[in-house]
């Protein structure tokens, strides 16, 4: 089967290790690769012999998310009438998967080694340890996309320090791997030349408490890397995003904005601005609310809010990931177009007479345990 070639698994004793393997499409998730990792984090959390699961990307990508260009061409060449259906399948598979991993029982240890992007954070940042590297790149680019942050962002954007959360996932800011172990989407910061002896240390793993084990191996060869120099995790710049992006609308964040590049304008303020003019309107705002009813609800609630959002958002993306040309042209064209009632279309139930399905997860046990430990 073509999935077994696209995720290949290797066997260390007690450790599973699986390589997603799409290296030229970056190790974007299709939909057999989705439900073969389904069925091995299953398999592997019955298995009283497995005792850790490592996750990685063969090539220059840990995984730059899912891959939904067939979704998408599907709603061009249908219309628009109920081109939820298309995409209701995709995501709602891949949103189960995100679940399973944020409510997993053994220990899940994901190696960004590259980049991380979309659903590719969705796959790693649930699990127990994200281990990130001089080479590691994460980004939420969604709302350039005319989309936004999915698979369970809101949940995890909204409890990063501050109004960070907001900043990453509005403006789509690429962060490295220091920046993402200072902010908490990392928990440990390896260099890339280790993750070798690392693996084969991890391997070790014994009778003793696999949780335990794999900590203390991970802080034996974590390093503490400084940021970089203009980086959007100085404290002066964070206290700028605070200021910002703790505004209640995107009108008043952007106007706060503005007011900070007058005063003391600089290279980081003029790109972040450039950055929400060029995304889509309606991404904004819709990203803006999930992220801020995301600090009030469990990774679950946020998954099934999204399935429903997702949908309803597909069919404003062709411009970007369809045809490319970079030129979208967004509706409604500006941020005052978008009306309150026109945003809280996204968050009412699909009219079930259409055939429409909330997203359904599996019962897991000890939920709210795991997912505190986790995040």
């Amino acid at each position: 089967m073509a999935s077994e070639t696209q995720v290949l698994v290797d066997d260390k004793s007690s450790v599973r290790i699986l390589t997603l393997n799409r290296p030229k499409q970056l190790n974007a998730l299709n939909s057999n690769m989705i439900t073969l990792l389904m069925q091995l984090f299953l398999e592997y959390e019955e298995d009283p012999n497995v005792k850790i699961v490592i996750l990685k990307g063969q090539g220059r990508a840990f995984c730059v998310g899912g891959d939904p260009l067939p979704v998408f061409r599907d709603i061009v060449i249908q219309g628009l009438g109920k081109s939820w259906r298309v995409g209701a399948d995709f995501f709602s598979e891949q949103y189960k998967l995100d679940h399973f991993m944020a409510t997993y029982s053994k220990v899940q240890i994901s190696i960004l080694n590259g980049i991380v992007m979309g659903g590719g954070a969705g796959i790693s940042v649930h699990g127990r340890f994200r281990i990130a590297t001089e080479k590691t790149v994460f980004a939420m680019p969604e709302t350039e996309l005319g989309l936004f942050p999915d698979v369970g962002a809101s949940y995890f954007l909204s409890r990063l320090p501050g109004f960070f959360g907001e900043y990453v996932g509005l403006t789509g800011a690429r962060l490295d791997g220091a920046e993402m172990l200072a902010c908490g989407l990392a928990t440990h910061f390896v260099p890339s030349s280790r993750l070798n002896a690392l693996e084969a240390d991890l391997c070790k793993v014994g009778s003793s408490d696999p949780v335990t084990f794999a900590s203390a191996i991970l802080n034996a060869y974590t390093k503490h890397p400084k940021l970089k120099q203009h980086s959007a995790y100085y404290r002066q710049v964070l206290d700028v995003i605070d200021r910002c992006f703790s505004r209640r609308t995107m009108e008043e964040i952007i106007s706060a904005l503005e007011k900070e590049a007058t005063e003391k304008p600089n290279e980081w303020i003029s790109a972040t601005i450039r950055a929400l003019k060029k995304a889509s309107p309606a991404s904004l705002k819709i990203s803006l609310r999930s992220i801020r009813e995301g600090r009030f609800q469990g990774v679950g609630q946020c998954l099934i809010q999204i399935i429903t959002t997702t949908c309803l958002t597909m069919q404003g993306c062709r411009a970007v990931v369809i045809d490319k040309d970079r030129n979208p042209k967004w509706e409604p064209r500006s941020l005052e177009e978008m009306k309150d009632n026109m945003v809280e279309r996204y968050f009412e139930r699909v009219d079930e007479e259409d055939g429409w399905e909330d997203l359904k997860l599996s019962p897991r046990k000890n939920l709210p345990a795991l997912i505190i430990a986790k995040l």
